[in-house]
């Protein structure tokens, strides 16, 4: 397979962020045994998949049980300014691990403890002073299928605008998210994938405004995007491919269209303050090995980080046409350097447009 990533930042490889959930306060529990792990998820699917692949497995070859825990970015940023982390493991998006990288709110990473992964098999531009890459995936123009027929839906984010040509109510990410669809939008408006940068924030919510009136709700999480097309409250969404691969995998009528994904990835840190970094960084080294990337991402359908791993990477990510994931061929890669720089403002520019 040819190598999946041509492009780097300062910072290693360019991708999107991906989600923080809104959710509960994590609950403190100062007599929780050493014998387990708390790692901060996205839950739901992502969850059940990895418990059976990655989860009880490591709990067996270690005797370490992993605990996930939802939590957003701002409750991780305040457990490490009050000096209270109950987070022992942190699973997200590499655009919010380079935001707590920043904040000074992660230790390096010992790549020299690693025992089950061979380092050099890391694919080189994942493998950062702060975080480590699990998974690479992409948001996508997901579509029910039982109202376009596949080869009949929108093939881009302009036509996925169309509402008059393509009819009914749609899904996107919102604020709540991470980030909302703010390169799609300016692609949609004609910009071109490799000129999204920097951002004209003013031009894409402008974009965004005209596909508004179609939009039954911005979507916070994974699970709600996939739940949203699943039960038809969207017709057409733009969603991460793995969440809607897993709603395929359960028999929902959906299908992906990889034109002009944008790509994202998943990835590893540990924050200052954790009560457990050994086994933090023995579940990491852990679960980015062969052998266990090769079982889970089998299951989850996501590119691995793993290079050993690439030969048996799922064929519904390959693109017929080139052999390569359909990243390569017709994706573009987010710069989550801009997102760091830029989230505030586009976080006050939204508060004021989705009202």
């Amino acid at each position: 397979m040819t190598k999946l990533f041509t492009t780097s930042t300062r910072r290693g490889f360019v991708a999107g962020g991906a989600a923080f959930l809104a959710a509960p306060a994590v609950i403190t529990n100062p007599a929780r045994s050493a014998t387990q792990l708390r790692v901060r998820t996205p839950g739901g699917a992502f969850d059940e998949i990895k418990r059976r692949t990655v989860y009880d497995p490591f709990l067996k070859e270690t005797g370490i049980e992993i605990v996930p825990v939802p939590s957003t970015l701002g409750k991780l940023l305040a457990m490490y300014k009050a000096g209270q982390v109950e987070i022992d493991c942190i699973d997200t998006g590499n655009d919010g691990n380079l935001m707590l990288e920043e904040a000074g709110a992660l230790v390096p990473l010992d790549y020299g403890a690693f025992r089950y992964t061979k380092v050099e098999d890391i694919e080189p531009s994942l493998k950062l002073p702060y975080q480590v890459g699990s998974f690479v995936y992409a948001f996508v123009l997901c579509y029910r299928t039982d109202v376009f027929r596949p080869g009949s839906e929108p093939k881009n984010w302009a036509e996925f605008w169309d509402t008059k040509a393509f009819p009914g109510p749609r899904t996107l990410a919102g604020m709540e998210s991470g980030s909302p669809n703010l390169e799609i939008a300016l692609i949609a408006d004609g910009v071109p994938m490799d000129k999204v940068y920097p951002v004209d924030i003013d031009r894409a919510f402008k974009s965004m405004s005209r596909i508004k009136p179609a939009v039954s709700k911005f979507w916070d999480t994974g699970a709600l995007s996939a739940q949203m097309m699943a039960d038809k409250e969207a017709v057409l969404g733009v969603l991460w491919n793995t969440r809607a691969q897993a709603s395929i995998d359960g028999g929902a009528p959906l299908g992906i269209q990889w034109n002009q994904n944008q790509i994202l990835v998943q990835s590893y840190a540990i924050p200052k303050g954790s009560k457990a970094p050994a086994a933090a960084l023995k579940f990491i080294d852990y679960s980015i090995s062969e052998e266990v990337q090769k079982r889970w991402l089998a299951e989850y359908k996501a590119i691995p980080v793993n290079k050993k791993v690439y030969p048996h990477t799922s064929k519904l990510l390959i693109d017929p046409a080139t052999g390569t994931p359909w990243t390569v061929s017709k994706g573009f890669m987010n710069d989550i350097n801009w997102w760091s720089a830029n989230r505030t403002k586009v976080s006050r520019a939204w508060s004021n447009w989705v009202l």
